[in-house]
């Protein structure tokens, strides 16, 4: 057994089986059937939600397979909807380190991954303070496109956007010295929210300040202002532009944001939405731009 012992084994598959059962159906937008003998959720259905194999899922729960990656911890944390003292409790079972708040693993409540999921029409994410994308819907991977499976400094958009040129293919070349603006200006305020000595805030400021003269020059003007809402111009490489209205809902703490785009006023966007719909993520798998070899470009 790969880094823990058969006890470990045992309670984390105790551990997945109890949470496993107590969420209904209805909590993750799944029908509950004529025919379900068990309370909660099937094993091939927790599968599915965290992207696992139902066979490696089946055989966490009976205390075997190999050790979960802690990709995976955090993927079955947000399919089972755990407390966030739960998904610490996972990761420590798992005998893997407790990610840091605010990186790519960062725990996502479950109230937000509730309202996700009653938005199925509307495009919809949920970002760190840091830009960091934890979970898409997906309308919005149709609509920004696949930004979850990044690691390290890449894993913020506003670093690539500030490192990673295709990354402004999103918007209109016009709009970007807005974006560079807004980015800047809402990041020296969740630097200032979070701890004056906070490792991942800090790092992320110096690299930027060091190797985009840009940024630089915009950190040198103190602007400070969070991003609650924006109207925003979107380059879809299928549909063209759609202009939408960026809505934020922020958690107590302020580390995470639930957005959403509505199609603004006084537009053909709420057709082209609809149409984005039909579309679907065809577009993401067939677009031959990649930054790096390992993600599409277009993300938001």
């Amino acid at each position: 057994m790969d880094g823990m012992s058969a006890v470990k084994y045992a309670e984390l598959g105790a551990f997945l089986r109890s949470r496993r059962e107590r969420i209904r159906p209805a909590d993750v937008g799944l029908p509950a059937g004529p025919r379900r003998r068990v309370p909660g959720l099937r094993r091939e259905e927790i599968a599915q939600l965290a992207g696992a194999s139902v066979d490696y899922y089946n055989e966490l729960e009976r205390g075997a397979g190999s050790q979960p990656s802690e990709q995976m911890i955090a993927a079955l944390a947000r399919a089972l909807r755990l407390s966030a003292d739960e998904r610490d409790y996972l990761y420590r079972l798992a005998d893997r380190p407790v990610p840091v708040q605010g990186g790519a693993a960062s725990h996502v409540h479950p109230g937000m991954l509730d309202l996700l999921g009653r938005m199925p029409s509307t495009p919809a994410q949920v970002i760190t303070d840091l830009h960091v994308t934890l979970v898409q819907n997906p309308l919005a991977v149709a609509l920004v496109g696949e930004q979850t499976g990044l690691r390290g400094p890449r894993a913020s958009f506003v670093h690539r956007w500030f490192t990673e040129p295709d990354t402004r293919l999103l918007y209109p070349e016009a709009d970007h010295e807005g974006q560079s603006r807004a980015f800047v200006a809402d990041l020296r305020a969740a630097a200032a929210r979070r701890d004056a000595k906070d490792p991942e805030a800090g790092s992320m400021i110096r690299t930027l300040l060091a190797v985009s003269p840009e940024f630089a020059a915009l950190w040198a003007d103190h602007d400070v202002a969070f991003r609650r809402d924006d109207r925003k111009r979107i380059v879809h490489p299928t549909i063209g532009l759609i202009e939408v209205n960026c809505l934020n809902l922020f958690s107590e703490d302020g580390r995470q944001r639930l957005l959403w785009f509505t199609p603004a006023v006084g537009t053909e966007s709420a057709g082209l939405l609809e149409l984005l719909g039909v579309v679907g993520t065809q577009e993401v798998v067939s677009s031959p731009r990649r930054t790096g070899g390992s993600s599409p470009t277009r993300s938001g």
